[in-house]
């Protein structure tokens, strides 16, 4: 009897859905206070410690209240928002000496916050416009690609569709793993969505709006190249213009590569918006 009552109890108790302890939060920014914390983000400027343009973008980096800034408020979020702003600013010359026609901004958490394992998630809204590049990623401290690069959220300017991407030893560039992810209308890249990819030791799962759209195993990498999401990253969030990627979708070669005239247009007119809500990391 003794038996049969335990063996009962047992299958009880596995029918039994305990609650699960809430995830902890490892980093979190809502940008409160009109102005960006640079306790927990660094500024990019093209040409300072050593970083250069790549991929043929046509934009400089750089650090200013015309590319990067905490509005008090925006329509669909609450409290402070980071805006990221492209604009149109001929001959502008760079500290590595180069001349652009665009600036733009570029935040990252590097020597500040990085993370093994955990959800990365941030609320944005774009702006549509062909060639435009933002992105919300993470990335290996190390040398790229072999310490591994995590794109939770990539668009190009075309507002029915965002990517996610990894790029690792032997499936870099225009062999990265890639996915699309359409929205369904009236909905669209131009209002607010969560981005986030869920990373494990085995797997990432990347999500928008709590919705599994793409689930890549070690396994699916290992067919490619080595796994290269078991070491610490940071994050990033930027927004381009022009260049490889964007070139390789709009076919588009003048008046610069990837960025046509009316796209241009939205730059000089200061329409080209990058807006983040709030960017979070969790981890059970």
């Amino acid at each position: 009897m003794r038996t049969v009552l335990a063996g009962c109890l047992i299958l009880l108790l596995a029918a039994i859905k305990f609650p699960q302890a809430p995830p902890s939060t490892i980093f979190f920014d809502d940008f409160p206070g009109g102005a960006l914390d640079r306790s927990k983000w660094n500024v990019i400027v093209t040409g300072a410690d050593g970083f250069a343009t790549v991929n043929d973008e046509q934009q400089a980096y750089a650090d200013s209240p015309d590319t990067i800034g905490v509005l008090d408020g925006a329509d669909g979020a609450d409290g402070g928002v980071l805006a990221i702003r492209t604009r149109h600013k001929p001959a502008f010359k760079a500290q590595d000496g180069k001349s652009y026609d665009f600036v733009s901004g570029r935040l990252d958490t590097r020597s500040k916050f990085d993370f093994t394992y955990g959800t990365a998630a941030a609320r944005i809204k774009l702006t549509a416009g062909a060639g435009l590049w933002p992105a919300f990623w993470a990335l290996g401290n190390g040398d790229w690609p072999a310490t591994g690069e995590i794109d939770i959220m990539e668009n190009v300017g075309d507002p029915a569709w965002v990517n996610f991407a990894l790029h690792g030893p032997k499936y870099s560039a225009g062999k990265g793993l890639v996915q699309r992810s359409y929205f369904t209308a009236p909905a669209d890249a131009t209002s607010w969505h969560v981005y986030a990819v869920r990373w494990t030791k085995d797997t990432l799962v990347f999500m928008v709006d709590d919705r599994e759209t793409w689930r890549v195993t070690r396994a699916m990498v290992e067919r490619h190249g080595r796994w290269a999401y078991d070491n610490p990253k940071h994050l990033i969030v930027n927004q381009a213009s022009g260049g490889v990627y964007p070139q390789a979708v709009n076919h588009v070669t003048t008046p610069y590569p990837g960025l046509p005239q009316a796209t241009v247009d939205l730059l000089k007119d200061g329409r080209a918006l990058m807006l983040v809500d709030w960017v979070r990391v969790t981890r059970p």
